[in-house]
């Protein structure tokens, strides 16, 4: 209700008692409602902080034994299915990339070789016990920075990249589709980012598969390293990830275009692609 309606109630005469009545009690409800809003956006807010703080908290404690894990548990294939984001990513001698949610910086060294001495990549994470374990692991000869940084709010002006990627760092960020307007915002127009993660499979036999493997080998190899509860997120964090449908439709509605999610290893894996 806006001002003039309230000096209607004060000095219109032919508004009766119950009228007047209905009006306030509107007023009221609608200021209840505005109430109630305010209080679950700031609760919401709460629990996105918490949740960022406790997946940062858990990639702080696994980043000394992440990489071997990862050998591990995928028979070493992230390597390839990395090497194939990076080709998506259509990174080019001379660009400047950006690889987001870069932990130990494997995904990030392959962008460097592409991009060659003359290009330039940057590594952006917000734990840094994992940039640490990616600036002892890397050679000299590669030209790589490694930042601090949210995926929600990346340190760098519009417009800056040729080329980006995230090696499962979508599935892991508290806003997806904020993560995916801070890509787009930071790209070049026609240039592209490569997201690799998980894929929640059609086929039921691959799905049943895929739990087999998360309950009998994740959980007991996470176990072994004494780091059965970090890993245990890994099936909920699967269960909450949009398809590879929804992600494409996230992206476009961020702004981007000619978007295709690629379904790669069984249907395990998959690589959204996009192009600004």
């Amino acid at each position: 209700m806006n001002t003039d309606n309230l000096d209607d109630l004060s000095s219109t005469n032919n508004l009766d008692h119950t009228s007047s009545l209905d009006s306030l009690g509107n007023l009221e409800v609608t200021a209840s409602q505005l109430a109630a809003s305010q209080n679950n956006s700031q609760s919401d807010f709460q629990d996105k902080s918490q949740r960022s703080m406790e997946v940062q908290a858990l990639f702080n404690r696994i980043a000394p034994v992440y990489d071997q894990l990862n050998d591990w548990l995928s028979f070493g294939q992230h390597k390839v299915w990395k090497l194939m984001a990076v080709q998506w990513s259509g990174a080019t001698l001379g660009d400047c990339c950006l690889d987001v949610c870069c932990g130990s910086g494997d995904l990030a060294r392959l962008l460097a070789k592409q991009a060659g001495n003359r290009g330039r990549v940057y590594g952006v994470d917000f734990s840094v016990q994992q940039l640490q374990v990616a600036r002892e692991t890397t050679p000299a000869n590669l030209a790589i920075e490694w930042l601090e940084g949210d995926a929600l709010a990346l340190p760098f002006v519009d417009s800056y990249f040729d080329a980006a990627t995230m090696g499962y760092g979508l599935r892991n960020v508290v806003d997806i589709p904020q993560a995916l307007a801070e890509l787009y915002r930071v790209l070049k127009p026609g240039a592209k980012v490569a997201i690799l993660d998980f894929h929640q499979p059609q086929s039921s036999l691959v799905n049943d598969f895929q739990q087999w493997y998360l309950g009998n080998i994740v959980v007991p190899m996470a176990k072994w390293f004494n780091f059965t509860e970090e890993y245990a997120y890994l099936a909920p964090s699967l269960a909450r990830f949009p398809s590879g449908r929804e992600q494409v439709r996230l992206a476009e509605k961020v702004g981007f275009t000619e978007v295709v999610h690629y379904s790669i290893a069984f249907g395990l894996m998959g690589v959204l692609v996009a192009k600004k």
